[in-house]
């Protein structure tokens, strides 16, 4: 299926949508359009403000988060940890605050973005490029800032209530040049073939059917190796990228990492690719390991025999 015609079907409206069942999710959006206009000082308050209540809400996602940064980061002591991962919350809720920037006043990025190694994509010659990132708390402010400097469409996993999936689908519209749902397939290799540039980013536990057990912060870790296949197909490059906020509360910088292209990837082996690239992925956390999305169970899948982590 053409990936502009299923954006299209997506996000299209629909009449029950004004179902009372959908009423909590038009006055959450209401509610957000009015954060979205406020000062970035307030936005920034309101966020930690939010953060704190996300803390201790979501027990799980707490207990997760702290969890992945312990077996992480064993050199850290538990206290480090619980303040780690407290900044973890504080950037995934600033990044709700940065996405909807992003989606409904994008002017307010200007002169705070930063691009570093732009000429590795200039490099190649319309051949498909897949982006292979990470799950950063940016959110959408990563794929906006990079909308600034070349095209690029998205893999994305679809919202499970319609309503919220036609909401983030028209609003990201602006920033990626299709939207490509993760199940997919033929979207990907076709848009790849025609030379597009996709942000595609195989971090998370999916378990084996579609990956390999392979170390990631030397712990072993179910890794996609779907994109090995995609690469094989359509000849494409492989370039990592990673995006990160510096400064500070007044005057904060938002960075795009283009690294230069992989050779020899994909190899014959997949976990030799699936290791190399899970220790590209660790040297770019490790530059701002807190803007990662900790909360998530990278290592659900356990290898055979082994204890279970969550």
């Amino acid at each position: 299926m053409d990936t502009k015609q299923l954006k299209v079907e997506v996000g299209q409206f629909q009449w029950s949508f004004l179902l009372p069942k959908y009423w909590g999710i038009w006055i959450a959006i209401f509610i957000l359009m009015i954060f979205a206009l406020i000062p970035w000082t307030l936005q920034y308050r309101l966020a930690h403000f939010l953060s704190d209540i996300a803390w201790k809400v979501l027990s799980s996602r707490r207990k997760t988060t702290i969890k992945n940064l312990y077996i992480c980061f064993p050199e850290k002591t538990l206290e480090e940890i619980e303040k780690n991962a407290k900044q973890v919350f504080d950037n995934a809720m600033i990044g709700v605050f940065e996405a909807l920037n992003a989606w409904y006043q994008p002017k307010w990025f200007k002169h705070r973005i930063h691009v570093h190694g732009s000429q590795y994509l200039q490099n190649c010659n319309n051949q498909g490029v897949l982006l292979l990132g990470s799950h950063t708390t940016l959110l959408d402010a990563g794929g906006f800032v990079s909308s600034c400097f070349f095209n690029l469409d998205v893999v994305y996993r679809p919202q499970n209530n319609a309503l919220l999936d036609m909401i983030i689908t028209r609003c990201r519209s602006s920033i990626y040049q299709n939207q490509i749902p993760k199940d997919d397939m033929k979207g990907l290799i076709k848009n790849l073939k025609s030379g597009h540039a996709i942000w595609y980013s195989p971090d998370q536990d999916f378990g084996l059917k579609q990956g390999v057990m392979a170390p990631f912060f030397n712990v072993p870790a179910a890794t996609i190796t779907a994109h090995r296949r995609l690469m094989k197909i359509t000849n494409a490059i492989a370039i990592p990228i990673f995006f990160y906020r510096t400064g500070n509360i007044k005057n904060p910088q938002y960075h795009i990492l283009l690294e230069p292209p992989l050779d020899n990837f994909p190899s014959d082996n997949e976990l030799t690719d699936a290791t190399r690239f899970n220790l590209i992925l660790e040297n770019q956390i490790r530059t701002q390991p807190n803007q990662y999305m900790w909360f998530h169970r990278r290592f659900k899948t356990r290898p055979e025999g082994v204890e279970k982590i969550y």
